[in-house]
């Protein structure tokens, strides 16, 4: 038998005005942030890119729930923080001419034109980026011109994926909005009916951007990761499991992660 231990550490932060109680616990040798708030459902979710791990719980849940529910999940935990030390990562990219970059699940080699006309960034080839940017622009700018390609990509794609997905669903999305997220590669806003991408999801294969958004989706019929969840999204897209371990096993994105 393995003892699982259980103990605080030395700070524990109580937000008054949004009844928020936040601290850390290890529970067999992993250090679990907790955050308690006023929400329904307790949920655990690893981060990369060293699988720090955060528990969010009702406020009314006690320490030992909150322990028994990590210490029943301390196996995927376990997996997925070893997911993400074998999870090949990209290196900051500096946007020159040469660098590898990708786009729609494919590596491509970036090529920078300066010219003195509006930044541009089109597919000469099967291997090529071109990136056009006024002479003198910096990294920043040539990154805000590819990332703005990015979008604009992946906004011309929702139209037809939601008239696809929409009526097989049965469910009716208000917005769907892109950022770049650290740590998610969707969420979903049930009562806003509202979904989230993350921008990074125009470098990955459709089949990924097709597997983030059904699972959003399906959280405006079942908010929960349960049973009924899996269900609904083995009924709607039955390879789901597939797709997920292919983004999964795609490079991760360079962050700043402070």
């Amino acid at each position: 038998m393995i003892w699982m231990s259980l103990h605080f550490s030395n700070w524990r932060c109580i937000s008054v005005n949004t009844k928020i109680d936040r601290y850390h616990i290890d529970i067999g040798g992993i250090s679990v942030e907790v955050v308690r708030k006023d929400i329904k459902n307790l949920h655990i979710s690893v981060h990369p890119p060293n699988g720090r791990v955060q528990v969010s719980a009702p406020l009314y849940f006690d320490d030992e729930t909150i322990r028994m529910a990590v210490i029943s999940r301390l196996g995927w935990i376990r997996r997925k923080q070893a997911g993400f030390t074998k999870q090949d990562r990209e290196s900051r990219r500096e946007f020159v001419t040469g660098e590898s970059h990708y786009f729609a699940g494919r590596r491509y080699r970036l090529d920078v034109v300066e010219q003195d006309c509006p930044p541009k960034v089109w597919l000469p080839n099967n291997t090529k980026i071109a990136l056009r940017v006024r002479p003198g622009s910096d990294r920043d700018t040539r990154e805000a011109v590819l990332y703005r390609w990015y979008r604009q990509h992946l906004r011309g794609q929702m139209p037809s994926l939601l008239e696809k997905w929409e009526p097989k669903l049965g469910v009716s999305v208000n917005e769907v909005r892109i950022r770049k997220m650290k740590t998610l590669w969707g969420s979903c806003n049930v009562e806003a009916k509202r979904i989230w991408l993350n921008l990074e999801l125009a470098k990955k294969p459709e089949s990924c951007l097709v597997y983030i958004l059904v699972h959003e989706m399906v959280h405006l019929l079942e908010r929960s990761h349960n049973e009924r969840f899996r269900e609904l999204m083995d009924s709607f897209l039955p390879h789901w499991r597939m797709y997920r371990d292919a983004l999964n096993r795609t490079p991760l994105p360079h962050e700043d992660w402070g």
